[in-house]
C-alpha cells in the first residue's frame, strides 16, 4: 500500500509540472521506501488531545503483528477513559498540583494496560455524544470544571460521591466500560483480553536525551503531560538515534514523542529543519541559495519546491530549545520505516493520527535532523537497544 502511495505521488508530481518544466527538481521531494514494518490503518484523533493513546496503541498493534498475535484495532477511548479517571484521583491527592489536561504520555497507556486491560475498538468507540469523529472540547471542559469544583471542598471535605460523579461524565461521553464483553465468539474481561494478547509493557523502554540530568540514568522527564512522573532513561542524542536505527534494522517499530510546532513540520507530510544561514551551507547548496535576499530565503526554503539543505543538530542545540520552551511535548506518532529522497537523503516513515491527510494519506517523512532536534522521547522494545548501550543503562 505504501509503495502504491509513493508511485502515485510521483505520477501526480510529474503530471502537475510537465507543461512548465520537465525537471524532477520542480516536483520537490520524491520518496522511495527502503524498509517498512507492518502497521495498522491510519486513524483520526480529530478534535481531541489524544495522540498519546492513538500512537501508543498503533505501536502495540504493530508489536502484536510482529509477534504473530494477528491484527487488532484496539480502543483508544478505553485508555482515555481510564487514564482520565486516574488523573482526576491524582489531581485531588496532589491538591491540584499536576497538569489536568487531555494530553498524556505513552507510559499512561502501558499503566492502563497493566491495571485495567484493553478492549477492541468495536466494544468502545468513545463516540457517545452525537458526532462521527472525536470532538472532546465539551467533555474536557466539563471534566475540568467538575474536578476544579471538587478541589475546592465546598462541603469542607471530599465527599464519597465525587469519583462516581466524575466517572458519570466519562460514561456519558465515551461510554461505560464493560465488566465483560464478547469478541469473536469468546467472553472476556478487559484484563483477560489483554492477557490473551500477550503484550508485556515491561519489555518496553522509554528513552530521552537531555543534558540537565546525567546520561545513563533515569529521571522523570519534566513535561506537563508526564503527570504520572514516569522515568526515562537518558542517553546522548547520537545514541538515541542509534537505538532508533537499530530497532528499524531489526524489524521493530518506534514510538516517538516530539514537537510539531516547527515551520519545518509541513502539513502535507514532510518534516525537516532547513539551514537558513547560508554561511553554514556547503558546496552546491551554498551556491544555489547565495544571492537570495534574506527576507525571501526562508520563504523559498519552506516551500519545499526542491530539496533544501538542513541544519546539523548538536546536543547543545537540543538542550537550548528544550530549556527555552521552543521544544514542547505537543505530539506523538509511530515510526515504522526508513525512506530516501531522490538525492539519497535518509528519512523516517511515520504514521500520524490525523486521518488520511496530506500528500501521503496520513504518513509523514521525517528527516534525520528533525528527529535529532525535536524528539522529546522514544519507546522501544528492550531487545532493540544495542548491547553496549544496554550495558551502560544497566538493562
Amino acid at each position: 500500500m505504501k509503495k502504491l502511495i509513493t508511485i502515485l505521488s510521483i505520477i501526480l508530481c510529474y503530471s502537475n509540472n510537465y507543461s512548465q518544466d520537465k525537471s524532477p527538481e520542480k516536483c520537490g521531494y520524491i520518496f522511495s521506501s527502503v524498509k517498512e514494518m507492518a502497521v495498522t490503518s491510519v486513524k483520526n484523533q480529530s478534535s481531541s488531545g489524544t495522540c498519546w493513546s492513538f500512537s501508543t496503541l498503533s505501536f502495540i498493534e504493530s508489536e502484536l503483528i510482529r509477534t504473530g498475535r494477528g491484527e487488532f484495532d484496539l480502543s483508544e477511548m478505553f485508555v482515555v477513559h481510564n487514564a482520565y479517571y486516574d488523573k482526576a484521583d491524582k489531581y485531588i491527592r496532589t491538591r491540584g498540583n499536576i497538569n489536568f489536561a487531555p494530553g498524556s504520555c505513552s507510559g499512561d497507556v502501558f499503566t492502563v494496560w497493566k491495571n485495567y486491560g484493553i478492549v477492541p475498538e468495536e466494544i468502545i468507540s468513545g463516540l457517545n455524544y452525537g458526532t462521527k469523529t472525536h470532538v472532546h472540547k465539551e467533555m474536557d471542559m466539563a471534566l475540568s470544571g467538575y474536578i476544579s469544583a471538587v478541589l475546592k471542598k465546598p462541603n469542607g471535605k471530599y465527599s464519597t460521591a465525587w469519583k462516581q460523579g466524575f466517572k458519570g461524565i466519562l460514561n456519558a461521553y465515551l461510554g461505560e466500560i464493560p465488566q465483560r464483553f464478547s469478541y469473536k465468539g469468546k467472553e472476556y474481561t478487559p484484563l483477560t483480553f489483554a492477557k490473551e494478547l500477550s503484550f508485556d509493557p515491561d519489555n518496553y523502554i522509554p528513552i530521552t536525551s537531555f543534558t540537565h540530568h546525567p546520561f545513563y540514568q533515569q529521571f522523570a522527564l519534566e513535561i506537563p503531560d508526564n503527570w504520572r512522573w514516569d522515568k526515562y532513561y537518558n542517553v546522548p542524542i547520537e545514541e538515541l538515534m542509534e537505538i532508533v536505527d537499530s530497532a528499524l534494522e531489526k524489524g521493530y517499530t518506534v514510538l516517538w514523542a516530539t514537537d510539531v510546532s516547527e515551520k519545518g513540520f509541513d502539513r502535507k507530510g514532510i518534516a525537516i529543519i532547513p539551514e537558513t544561514d547560508i554561511t553554514n551551507m556547503t558546496g552546491s547548496d551554498q551556491a544555489k541559495w547565495t544571492g537570495i535576499p534574506k527576507n525571501e530565503l526562508e520563504t523559498k526554503l519552506y516551500r519545499l519546491e526542491q530539496i533544501v539543505p538542513e541544519r546539523t543538530i548538536s546536543q547543545e542545540e537540543r538542550q537550548i530549545a528544550f530549556d527555552n520552551g521552543q521544544t514542547t511535548d505537543d505530539h506523538a506518532m509511530h515510526i515504522y520505516g526508513i525512506a530516501k529522497d531522490q538525492n539519497g537523503n535518509k528519512y523516517y516513515i511515520v504514521k500520524n493520527s490525523w486521518g488520511e491527510t496530506g500528500n501521503y494519506k496520513g504518513i509523514w517523512y521525517v528527516s534525520v535532523s528533525y528527529l535529532k532536534y525535536k524528539t522529546t522521547n522514544i519507546v522501544v522494545h528492550k531487545n532493540c537497544i544495542p548491547g553496549k548501550i544496554k550495558d551502560k543503562l544497566g538493562i
